[in-house]
């Protein structure tokens, strides 16, 4: 009988200490609180897929995008403040992208809709903020101004009227970026 070998479309391995050492759970979900499994998580492996880790439990705090790839210690890579407490799995998405971007909060002010990345969307589109969006159809990453490496992921579903009630009060948004990769 042949045996095949099935690789899950997700899957992301945390460990509790740096290097992929320590104890380690194996997620192929959404994960809302790993404080069940791990007493703490330092690295990670994402073995297939893309996920975005949350510093908080229930998919809160800062947030960081992750692709494939080994992170053996992605604190002091990404300057997060305190490991991995949540994570969500971004789903493929096929078709086309689209969202609106508007300068004030409940959609007031100037908009602008978006189908592609815009890397400032300061000078792009002469936006001197943006503190709401809809986003029709895709997922999208929202890159923060004078930061590295935090961004925070927006996929069509609730409307964000007000990006201060989301927890992102005083945070200027640079550049938005469609997650377009199988990772």
């Amino acid at each position: 009988m042949i045996q095949k070998h099935f690789t899950p479309l997700f899957q992301i391995i945390f460990y509790e200490d740096r290097n992929f050492q320590g104890r380690s759970y194996e997620c192929m979900s959404d994960c809302p609180d790993m404080s069940s499994y791990l007493s703490r998580c330092q690295s990670c492996r994402v073995e297939s897929g893309c996920f975005m880790v949350y510093e908080r439990p229930n998919f809160m705090g800062n947030q960081f995008f992750m692709r494939r790839g080994e992170y053996s210690d992605y604190m002091s890579m990404m300057g997060m403040s305190s490991g991995i407490r949540s994570c969500r799995m971004i789903p493929m998405h096929r078709g086309q992208f689209r969202m609106r971007i508007y300068e004030r909060e409940n959609f007031g002010g100037q908009m602008t809709e978006l189908m592609d990345d815009c890397d400032n969307i300061q000078d792009r589109y002469r936006m001197s903020d943006c503190m709401s969006s809809q986003v029709m159809d895709g997922h999208w990453l929202y890159m923060l101004v004078g930061v590295k490496s935090p961004s925070y992921y927006m996929d069509s579903g609730p409307l964000n009227r007000s990006f201060r009630e989301m927890g992102m009060s005083g945070m200027r948004f640079m550049s938005m970026r469609r997650i377009m990769d199988m990772c």
